[in-house]
């Protein structure tokens, strides 16, 4: 299997997000500092403890998406590594999906979840056990939300990409996985519209298709997923 990484794009937004706790704790500080020397400072004080409480929630909250480990995009390289090299696994590429793999049956869009806990799905509807923990982490960790909306959105605009840009685009399969990384996640999934796993199933998903994409498609696809067409 070949690995496409945008790594320069992981790079900035870990920097980002470690610029912003940092300095969200650093004007945290001078909020305290700042009555200590001149207690009319006093309303100063308030705006900074405020911004400062704002940045460091936000740099927390993108540290748990780009900084936190496990990574997802680790999981899922150890978990597909040994997969022919006609399979290309992409990383944070230039659309609206962070994962995406080109196969040479279609193209699987991977809806990654690295949240630890409890998850289940049933009539429609997704249920996450909230605990004390959860509770407190509420407004700093990234949230559950609705994967397989997102992934199904995912798919319908790599179709509608797919068929615009390549001449017989709109043959090419796609589809999608849920797929949940953390090793401590649990699931109870019930009538789910589309594959729902743990990291370790993900491997019968994407190459449970058989028939082979002409060449002229699979090329046409690899260059819709880079961006060079």
């Amino acid at each position: 299997m070949k690995v496409i990484i945008d790594r320069k794009k992981i790079g900035t937004r870990q920097k980002l997000s470690n610029f912003a706790s940092l300095g969200g704790l650093l004007l945290l500080l001078v909020s305290v500092v700042l009555p200590l020397i001149d207690v009319t400072w006093n309303t100063y004080s308030t705006i900074i403890m405020v911004i400062g409480l704002a940045m460091a929630m936000i740099g927390i909250y993108f540290a748990n998406r780009w900084v936190k480990k496990p990574r997802p995009e680790a999981l899922l390289d150890e978990t597909l590594i040994n997969l022919h090299d006609t399979y290309r696994l992409y990383h944070y590429p230039a659309l609206p999906c962070d994962h995406v793999m080109l196969t040479p049956g279609g193209v699987v869009v991977l809806e990654t979840n690295n949240l630890e806990g409890k998850f289940s799905y049933k009539n429609g509807r997704w249920r996450e056990k909230i605990g004390l923990g959860k509770v407190l982490r509420y407004l700093v960790e990234v949230h559950l939300g609705n994967p397989i909306r997102s992934a199904m959105d995912d798919v319908s605009y790599l179709k509608d990409q797919l068929s615009v840009r390549i001449p017989g685009g709109e043959t090419i399969p796609v589809w999608c996985v849920v797929v949940f990384v953390h090793p401590r996640a649990v699931l109870e999934i019930e009538g789910a519209e589309i594959p729902v796993c743990k990291v370790e199933k993900l491997r019968k998903h994407v190459t449970a298709r058989s028939t082979r994409l002409p060449p002229q498609l699979y090329e046409g696809a690899r260059k819709v997923i880079e961006g060079v067409l």
